[in-house]
């Protein structure tokens, strides 16, 4: 035994079980380093965003929102209503695709509930806690729920890339003229979103009926028809979304540009990790068509969105959510044989 493993006791080769505490405790900083990270930055995101909300003039906003038409309003409701809908049917591709056959009520159900929850606190809550809640409720095992929430993120993802990639491709945003930018680079990167949807498809017509065993959970890409249906619901799904905010607008924006914007605007929340993108969805729209209309206006139908798409659909979440829960602790939650493979 050499002289550094005498003077350290962690290394002496008899102490094992030393070396490995010795190990973890070196580790222990990483942890604390990360969540010393993420709070630095929300920090900062949130001095950025309160330091550009005192030069907002909420007045003028408050008075947009007053002004908004009636048809306007009532246009934006409908959309929002029918986006939940359309997105509550998405687990319907993910029983398709695990071949459990709970009731199309208790999916839908567990889908708008997850949704809406996903869309104000996150993904990992909402999209995911949620539905191995209420799915495992119902009887499905995990590794069935494991399959049905990739389904969803799958086809909500695919979607995105086949808009983004032609929206970039063929008609890409005018920027600001400050910017001094242009769109080439957009164009590229719209040719890439295409392609991978692309390979998708082809993958599905060819490998659609291969199966493949991953950690233990058996994986198969869907048949060729179900990821053309993927792509068509997540498709009007994000054009429903758009038109919300195209609506209370009052048409005074392109709608593709007003469905670019949000494409960005939505993958710009997902990288700064703010829950349900707030102040950074706003900051894109103001940042990209600011020179187009009013800022004021802008905000006023952001907020108007927000009301419609998130706060009011959460409210409800909640209120089907204790119902849920209530019915499955007394036994009265009907979901028939919830056999799937698992």
């Amino acid at each position: 035994m050499n002289a550094q493993a005498l003077s350290n006791p962690h290394l002496a080769a008899g102490n094992p079980e030393r070396r490995k505490r010795a190990r973890l405790s070196d580790r222990r900083w990483w942890p604390w380093a990360k969540r010393a990270t993420t709070l630095l930055f929300f920090g900062a995101v949130a001095a950025l965003l309160w330091r550009y909300a005192q030069h907002v003039d909420w007045q003028d906003v408050w008075s947009s929102i007053k002004d908004t038409p009636r048809p306007a309003l009532l246009a934006a409701i409908a959309l929002a209503v029918a986006s939940h809908l359309l997105y509550s049917c998405f687990d319907l591709l993910g029983r398709r695709y695990t071949g459990h056959n709970l009731p199309t009520p208790i999916v839908m159900t567990i889908n708008f509930i997850s949704y809406a929850f996903n869309l104000t606190i996150g993904s990992l809550v909402g999209g995911v806690g949620f539905r191995y809640r209420l799915y495992s409720q119902a009887g499905l095992a995990k590794g069935v729920i494991t399959r049905i929430v990739s389904m969803s993120m799958l086809t909500n993802w695919l979607g995105y890339k086949l808009l983004a990639g032609l929206l970039f491709i063929f008609h890409p945003l005018v920027l600001p003229p400050a910017w001094h930018m242009g769109n080439h680079g957009l164009q590229w990167v719209g040719v890439l979103l295409v392609a991978i949807s692309g390979a998708y498809i082809v993958a599905c017509v060819r490998m659609g009926d291969h199966r493949w065993t991953v950690r233990g959970h058996e994986i198969y890409l869907p048949p060729w028809r179900m990821a053309l249906v993927q792509m068509a619901v997540s498709c009007i799904n994000w054009m429903l979304m758009a038109g919300i905010v195209y609506v209370l607008l009052q048409q005074k924006v392109a709608y593709t540009d007003v469905l670019t914007v949000l494409l960005v605007g939505a993958i710009a929340g997902v990288v700064a990790h703010v829950p349900a993108g707030l102040g950074v969805f706003e900051f894109v729209f103001v940042a990209l068509l600011s020179h187009v209309v009013p800022e004021s206006r802008l905000l006023a139908a952001l907020l108007g969105y927000r009301a419609l798409y998130y706060i009011v659909p959460t409210l409800v979440a909640a209120a089907m959510y204790l119902v849920f829960e209530l019915r499955a602790k007394r036994g009265t939650l009907r979901t028939g044989d919830a056999k799937a493979a698992a």
